[in-house]
């Protein structure tokens, strides 16, 4: 007996379904990070394809966010103590805050690790629109997201997976 043309239709749609459902809620470890690319408030242009081989934290913040700033000096703490070993760490200003206000709160906090504007929202749709600040992503040396966390970070837990892949 020969399927009829809704039968293939159907079967091919649930194909489909389940790939994309397969993929979507694939365990996060398993996930390829999506490419980030941007401009550091330096002026560089930053991308996690050149930084492949080495573990990187994105974390998206804001200036306006209270919990964002408390963590700020934790991450620089672990920035100094990581970067020489390998972990890269990139903050991601959200779109909606003004340069300036991102430019000034990285001179005043000193913040050593790379600051890149979001301004049109790529890297925040980019890693599954992110929208509430703090948002951390650890990214494996193979570029696989093995981490992926809204709001305060567990430093001493993060500390150990970072070294675990140093």
């Amino acid at each position: 007996m020969k399927p009829n043309k809704e039968t293939l239709i159907a079967g091919v749609t649930l194909v489909v379904v389940l790939i994309f459902a397969a993929i979507w809620f694939m365990p996060v470890g398993l996930r390829e990070a999506p490419p980030l690319v941007g401009k550091t408030l330096d002026g560089r242009t930053l991308t996690l394809k050149e930084l492949h081989g080495r573990p990187v934290l994105v974390t998206f913040w804001a200036t306006t966010c209270p919990s964002c700033i408390e963590e700020i000096p934790h991450l620089i703490d672990l920035y100094r103590d990581l970067n020489p070993k390998g972990l890269e760490i990139i903050g991601v200003a959200m779109a909606y805050d003004p340069p300036m206000q991102v430019r000034a709160m990285v001179e005043q906090r000193q913040i050593p690790y790379s600051i890149v504007l979001d301004s049109e929202e790529r890297i925040a749709q980019a890693f599954d629109s992110v929208r509430v600040t703090p948002t951390t992503v650890l990214i494996s040396p193979e570029g696989r997201i093995v981490h992926y966390r809204l709001g305060l970070l567990d430093m001493p837990k993060l500390r150990e997976t970072i070294e675990a892949m140093l």
